[in-house]
This record gives structure tokens, sequence and C-alpha cells, in this order.
């Protein structure tokens, strides 16, 4: 009995455990919540780790560099969007990317004021082009979609899927600490 008492107290107590601490960050149009210790990635940072057409409005990263947290922005045609039907779009276009998609959380959720789509998932990437394959790669990822007039902003925490445990409260603190103007 006082194993169980002792048990229980130490469980309670654990549930008042202080979340993950961020840092806010001011971004043009919006404020971010930053894990504390994650550096914002220099453009040549950025252009080497993220390269695409249109580079992130910011990037942030972990002391290790092997988590990132990333804001883009990107015009959209999506004026007055249906959220669901964003949410079925943006589900589809993430399973095309990856080898194998292991959904943890997709919903249309509701952070100060503003409307989301969010996903939580496991992704699983193979390259089977050679003869000899490689071992795949596997990340934990947390993105969230919201439009602002003609603008689509997205934001994106991205882990090794072996540190997931670590990084999931982060990712989901991060998340909910979006401020849009």
């Amino acid at each position: 009995m006082r194993i169980l008492s002792l048990l229980l107290l130490v469980l309670g107590l654990a549930s008042f455990a202080p979340g993950p601490k961020l840092i806010t960050a001011k971004l043009p149009g919006l404020t971010v919540g930053v894990p504390e210790g994650f550096a914002p990635l220099p453009d040549d940072g950025i252009a080497a780790k993220y390269p695409a057409a249109r580079k992130p409005l910011a990037v942030y990263s972990s002391p290790n560099g092997r988590a990132d947290y990333s804001v883009a922005v990107r015009p959209t045609d999506f004026q007055t969007p249906d959220y669901n039907v964003l949410l079925q779009i943006y589900k589809a276009s993430i399973q095309r990317l990856y080898s194998k998609v292991d959904f943890i959380k997709q919903e249309v959720r509701q952070v100060h004021g503003h409307d989301f789509v969010s996903f939580e998932f496991v992704t699983t990437v193979v390259d089977a082009r050679r003869g000899d394959q490689l071992a795949p790669i596997r990340k934990y990822q947390a993105v969230q979609y919201t439009v602002v007039k003609d603008q689509m902003y997205v934001f994106t925490f991205d882990a090794p899927a072996a540190e997931q445990a670590q990084w999931q409260p982060v990712a989901q603190a991060v998340m909910g600490a979006i401020n849009l103007k």
C-alpha cells in the first residue's frame, strides 16, 4: 500500500512538471515560440539544409542540429478556405512525399483565434534506386498550415524518429505558441 501511495505521489507531481521552455521570436506578421537553446540558421545554412525556390521565413535549429523548426510563407489562391478540405489536400500531399507515413494526429484546430490544419506523423523514406539498399530514414514531424489573406503559412518541426519521445512535447508546445497578427 505504501508503494502504491508513493507511486501515485510521484505521478501526481510529474503531471505538474513545467512544459518545454519557449522563447518568443518576432517575425513579419507573427510571433512564434522557439525552443530554448535553438538558434536561427543563417541564410547559407538555410540554403544548404532547405534548398528551395522560396527560402523559409525563418529556421531555428537545436544545438546539435538534429531538430529544426521552420516557418515558411507563400502565396495561395485559397482566400476563404474550408480547412477540412485543406486537411484532405495536405494529407494526400504528405503521403506522396514519403515512402511511408504513420499519422499520429490530423485535425483542424484553433490556435489563438486562427484555424490551422495540423498534422503529427512519422515518415519513412526508403532509397531502393541502387542494388544495395540504404537504411531507411525515419523522421518525426509536426506541421501546421493556415491562410491569412492571400498567404499560406507553414510551420514545421522535425526531428529523428528515434528521438520522438524527447521532441514531441516540444513540437506540440511550439505549434501552440503561434500568434498571427
